[in-house]
């Protein structure tokens, strides 16, 4: 019954002002506490990888085809790719990166798997369209201006390189090869391919890329 109580009163508070601030207050003298007041991070403040060991869903295992699930052991028969780290992707003309052969067409089928991948976890730092001036969180960190993914810097890294960065990782950008399965690295790879020449479009330029290395 007290806890009745109490809920009646807060929502008698609610419904008599409906102000956030008095809500928040009957919340802390109700309970303690509110979401007013509360610990939070900004974009890549407080980046963890996963811990040493650790194998998550998207491990880097190759399944039978694309589209399927693979947990078990890595198939690489059908398609391999060397260890590497940030020290190579340090480096836009690595060998070792640029001798990545691409397996996925940059089919209907992939542009949008990698439409939604790209807008799932890149768009917030490099824009929508690919151009850093566009990303969510351009005004706390305007150092995004210079990470234009559909500009001819970019235009002219091999697609190994790239998919390289999404595994990886580079400078501030972490890893994200531990959230992007291998596949959908490549699918990724090949929609910024298509913001590149949609890009090149619009500037009135060739649409044309590196996406052959």
């Amino acid at each position: 019954m007290r806890n009745v109580g109490r809920f009646a009163l807060l929502a008698g508070l609610v419904l008599s002002t409906g102000a956030c601030n008095t809500l928040d207050d009957a919340m802390v003298r109700v309970f303690g506490r509110s979401m007013r007041d509360q610990s939070s991070f900004d974009p890549y403040e407080n980046t963890q990888l996963p811990a040493p060991g650790a194998v998550s869903f998207s491990s880097g295992n190759f399944p039978a085809a694309r589209g399927e699930v693979n947990l078990g052991t890595p198939n690489a028969a059908d398609y391999f790719v060397p260890d590497f780290t940030q020290a190579q992707t340090a480096d836009p003309g690595n060998a070792l990166l640029a001798s990545l052969e691409n397996p996925v067409p940059a089919a209907e089928a992939s542009l949008a798997r990698g439409e939604e991948i790209y807008n799932r976890n890149c768009a917030v730092c490099h824009g929508v369209e690919g151009i850093g001036t566009g990303a969510y969180v351009m005004e706390k960190w305007p150092a995004l201006a210079a990470y234009n993914l559909a500009g001819e810097t970019v235009q002219g890294y091999p697609d190994g390189y790239i998919y390289g960065m999404i595994r990886v990782g580079r400078g501030m950008m972490p890893s994200y090869g531990h959230a992007v399965t291998h596949f959908d690295r490549w699918n990724v790879v090949n929609y910024v391919r298509s913001l590149q020449a949609r890009y090149n479009e619009a500037q009135g330029a060739p649409a044309t890329t590196n996406g052959e290395n």
